[in-house]
C-alpha cells in the first residue's frame, strides 16, 4: 500500500516512481546532449548538416513545447484519464519518440521531436503529482520524499549524457561498428536508440510496480457526472483531432517544402507571446480581485520575468555551451579525450554534490536566510557570472585555440549554484503570493516561464555563428546583469509581499 515504509522509510511506491523518472530522464537529457550537435554535424560525419541559426531555433522551440505542453498534460489528467494512465502514455509516446530519432531521415526526425514533446507534456507534471499523493496532509516524510525523487531526476540527467555520449561521439564505438561492418557515421543513431531503450525499462518497471501505487492516480482529481463526462470527453477527442490534423498538415507542408522550420518556429514564437500576454491580461483585467490580490500579481509578473530570463540563460547548456564545447574546448582529462556530450553531464553531478551544502547553509544562517526574492537575484548574478568567464574563454579562443576544459567547469559550477539559488525557491515563492483562487494556476506560469525562457535560450543559440562569441556571450551577461539588478531593486516590496 502507499503509506507503508518499504522504501527507506518511505511508501514503496516511491521506488516506481523514482526508478521510472529515472529512467525517463535518462531518456531526455540523454537526447538533449546530442540534439544540436546532431542538427550541426556535417552530412558527411552522419549529421544534419545545418547551421547553428536554424538549428538554435528547433532546438529552443523544442525544449520550450516540452515546458508548455506540462500545463494541458496536466489537465487532461486531472479532467479525463487520471495521472497514472497518463503517465504511462506519455512514457509510450517518448518512446516512439526516441525510436523514431533512431532512423534516419528529416521526417522521422520531426516526428520523433513531437512525440517527445506530447509524451513529456503528459508524463513530467502528473508523474510529479503522484508523488506527492503517497503521502498524506501532515505526514512528516513528503519533503523528504520529494528529495529522494530529485535525486532520481539528476541520477538519470548524470548517467545519460555519459552512455549516449558515447555511443553517438565515442572513437572506440565507431570503431566497433566499423568492424561489424556498419557505418560509423550512424553512431548518432545508436545513441537516440539508447533513450529509447531507458524510456523502455522506465516503462516495464512502472508496469511492474504498479502495484504499489494502491490506487494514487487511478482516478481524475476533478470528477463528473456522467452527462458532464461524456460531454467533456466528447470536446477533448474533437480538441486532440483537430491537434493531431494540425500536426499532420504541418509536417505535410513542411516536408513537400511549402513550410520551412523558421516558420514553425516563429509561429511558436509568436504563440507563446500571445499566450503569456493573454494570461496575464486575464488575470488583471478581472475586476474581482481585491487590492492586496492584485499587489501579489503584480509580484508574481515580476517573478516570472526573472525566472524566464534565468532560464533562457541556463538553458544555453544543452545549446550554446554544448556548441563551444564541441568546438572551442580541449576535451581531454588526465590524458584521456571524451566526447563533447559529456560536459551535459556536470550540472546534475554539481546538483548532487552541492545540494547538501547549499541546505546545512541556509539552515546555518538561521535568521539571516536571504529571502527568496534576494535569491533570486544571486541566480541571475551567478548566471551572469558564468557567461562573464565564458567570455573570457571565447576571447582566447577567436583564433582557433582550445581552451583548457576548466573554463568550462567553472562555468557549468556557477550556473549550478545559480540554479539552486533560484529553482528550489522560485515555485514556492510564487505559491505563497498567489491568491487561493489561482493557486493551482501558479504551477503554470512556473512552466510558462521555463518554456519562454528556453525558446529565447534557443534565439541566442541561433545566433552562434553571426556574431564573435566574445561579444555575444558579452552581451548575454550585460542582459542578466540588468536582470539582476531589476529583481535586486524588488526585494524589499517582494519580501513584505512574502511576510504578508
Amino acid at each position: 500500500m502507499p503509506h507503508t515504509k518499504a522504501f527507506f522509510g518511505h511508501p514503496y511506491g516511491l521506488r516506481t516512481l523514482f526508478l521510472t523518472e529515472f529512467w525517463e530522464r535518462f531518456s531526455y537529457y540523454g537526447m538533449r546532449a546530442l540534439l544540436i550537435l546532431f542538427m550541426t554535424a556535417p552530412a558527411a560525419a552522419g549529421g544534419l548538416g545545418w547551421g547553428t541559426a536554424q538549428a538554435g531555433m528547433i532546438y529552443g522551440t523544442y525544449t520550450s513545447l516540452v515546458y508548455l505542453l506540462a500545463l494541458p498534460g496536466g489537465w487532461i489528467a486531472d479532467r479525463f484519464i487520471g495521472a497514472r494512465k497518463a503517465t504511462l502514455y506519455g512514457g509510450i509516446a517518448i518512446m516512439c519518440g526516441h525510436i523514431s530519432l533512431a532512423a534516419t531521415g528529416i521526417a522521422t526526425f520531426y516526428l520523433g521531436l513531437a512525440l517527445i514533446v506530447m509524451g513529456t507534456g503528459l508524463l513530467k507534471p502528473n508523474i510529479s503529482s503522484m508523488v506527492g499523493r503517497l503521502y498524506e496532509a501532515e505526514d512528516r516524510r513528503r519533503d523528504a520524499g520529494f528529495s529522494i525523487y530529485y535525486l532520481g531526476i539528476n541520477l538519470g540527467a548524470f548517467v545519460a549524457p555519459l552512455v549516449t555520449g558515447w555511443l553517438a561521439q565515442g572513437v572506440a564505438f565507431k570503431s566497433m561498428l566499423a568492424a561489424w561492418g556498419i557505418t560509423p557515421e550512424t553512431s548518432w543513431h545508436w545513441g537516440f536508440a539508447a533513450a529509447a531503450v531507458g524510456m523502455a525499462l522506465g516503462l516495464l518497471q512502472y508496469l511492474a510496480g504498479g502495484r504499489h501505487l494502491g490506487d494514487v492516480g487511478l482516478a481524475p482529481a476533478h470528477a463528473h457526472g456522467a452527462t458532464t463526462a461524456a460531454s467533456a470527453h466528447k470536446y477533448l477527442f474533437i480538441g486532440l483531432s483537430l491537434i493531431l490534423a494540425a500536426g499532420a498538415g504541418i509536417a505535410l507542408l513542411a516536408f513537400n517544402g511549402m513550410l520551412s522550420a523558421a516558420a514553425v518556429t516563429g509561429g511558436v514564437g509568436y504563440m507563446l507571446l500571445l499566450v503569456t500576454l493573454g494570461f496575464f491580461v486575464w488575470l488583471f483585467t478581472a475586476k474581482s480581485w481585491t487590492p492586496t490580490e492584485r499587489r501579489q500579481l503584480i509580484a508574481i509578473v515580476v517573478l516570472f520575468v526573472g525566472a524566464a530570463v534565468f532560464w533562457s540563460l541556463f538553458e544555453q547548456a544543452g545549446s550554446t555551451l554544448n556548441l563551444f564545447a564541441q568546438r572551442s574546448t580541449r576535451n581531454v582529462l588526465l590524458g584521456v579525450s571524451f566526447p563533447a556530450s559529456w560536459w551535459q553531464s556536470l550540472n546534475s553531478l554539481y546538483i548532487i554534490l552541492l545540494v547538501p551544502v547549499m541546505a546545512w547553509l541556509w539552515v546555518k544562517l538561521g535568521s539571516r536566510d536571504p529571502s527568496s526574492p534576494a535569491k533570486f537575484t544571486f541566480g541571475l548574478l551567478f548566471a551572469a557570472l558564468g557567461f562573464a568567464i565564458l567570455a573570457v574563454a571565447a576571447q582566447l579562443a577567436v583564433n582557433g585555440v582550445r581552451v583548457s576544459p576548466l573554463w568550462l567547469a567553472l562555468v557549468y559550477l556557477l550556473h549550478t549554484i545559480g540554479e539552486l539559488c533560484l529553482s528550489p525557491v522560485g515555485l514556492s515563492a510564487m505559491t505563497r503570493l498567489a491568491p487561493a483562487r489561482i493557486a493551482g494556476l501558479v504551477m503554470g506560469v512556473w512552466f510558462l516561464a521555463a518554456s519562454v525562457g528556453n525558446y529565447l535560450g534557443g534565439a541566442v543559440a541561433s545566433l552562434y555563428e553571426t556574431f564573435a562569441l566574445p561579444a555575444l556571450f558579452a552581451a548575454i551577461t550585460v542582459v542578466a546583469l540588468l536582470a539582476a539588478l531589476f529583481m535586486a531593486l524588488s526585494i524589499k516590496p517582494l519580501r513584505r509581499m512574502l511576510k504578508r
